[in-house]
């Protein structure tokens, strides 16, 4: 029988080189997400709604439950093994690191077919989604919060058994976002190779979306006859507003 693939949260300590690995000792049965995005009503006299302006994204969430047990590690007398030596490396990750000042940071990994890693992939035999490289094969993330529930104790009080929820916040630098996102506003300088067949006004739709907009290329880089283009020439895309 296939063993199932386990679900691990990697800790980027301040001064390893290498994260550290706490498995969960059960997979959980759930994983909730929960991402949006800020918007701005635009009130504009006449119209018969407000006009929506996109002002930013918010931070992804995702909770999970984990469980943990050892009841098979030790009877429930003197060699009752605590539940603790599972759940305390969880709840390290709330805690200040000293070296960093903040909480570590961490990804959640489960397998390759993470939520999310088919994003910009598209269906068969269509043209990728535009998504730039937000496709993803885990979460990374810092742990905002963990709330641990023990339910079961030994005699002697130890406990035994338990349930954290844990509240991941998706972490992410300006320059992972900035590569991620690979903006390609017309607002933009860009550069382009020109392809066999490519006509100055196909250039202009695909980095315009306005193929009317070919005289700013052609005026950019002397061209003088936009429907004689020799393929392999790097032409400099200017930005227009």
């Amino acid at each position: 029988m296939q063993q199932p693939e386990k679900a691990v949260l990697l800790v980027y300590w301040y001064k390893e080189k290498k994260p550290e690995p706490i498995p969960v000792q059960f997979n959980p049965t759930e994983l909730s997400f929960d991402k949006s995005v800020q918007m701005a009503e635009i009130n504009i006299p006449g119209l018969d709604s407000p006009i929506q302006q996109f002002i930013r994204g918010q931070a992804e969430k995702l909770t999970v439950d984990l469980f943990f047990d050892t009841t098979d590690e030790g009877d429930m007398g003197a060699g009752a093994v605590s539940v603790t030596k599972y759940t305390d490396k969880i709840y390290q990750l709330v805690k200040i690191e000293a070296d960093r000042h903040a909480p570590p940071i961490c990804e959640f990994h489960w397998n390759d077919r993470f939520p999310g890693s088919d994003l910009s992939k598209g269906a068969p035999g269509q043209k990728p989604n535009p998504y730039g490289n937000e496709r993803r094969n885990a979460f990374r993330c810092v742990v905002e919060s963990v709330k641990q529930k023990f339910v079961l104790f030994s005699p002697k009080g130890v406990p035994l058994r338990a349930t954290l929820s844990v509240v991941l916040r998706e972490y992410k630098t300006i320059e992972d976002q900035l590569k991620e996102l690979n903006l390609l506003s017309p607002d933009r300088t860009k550069s382009h190779i020109t392809q066999q067949g490519e006509t100055l006004s196909l250039i202009a739709s695909k980095n315009y979306a306005l193929p009317t907009e070919w005289r700013a290329i052609a005026v950019k880089n002397n061209i003088e006859d936009p429907r004689r283009l020799q393929p392999g020439i790097l032409l400099e895309i200017p930005p227009i507003r």
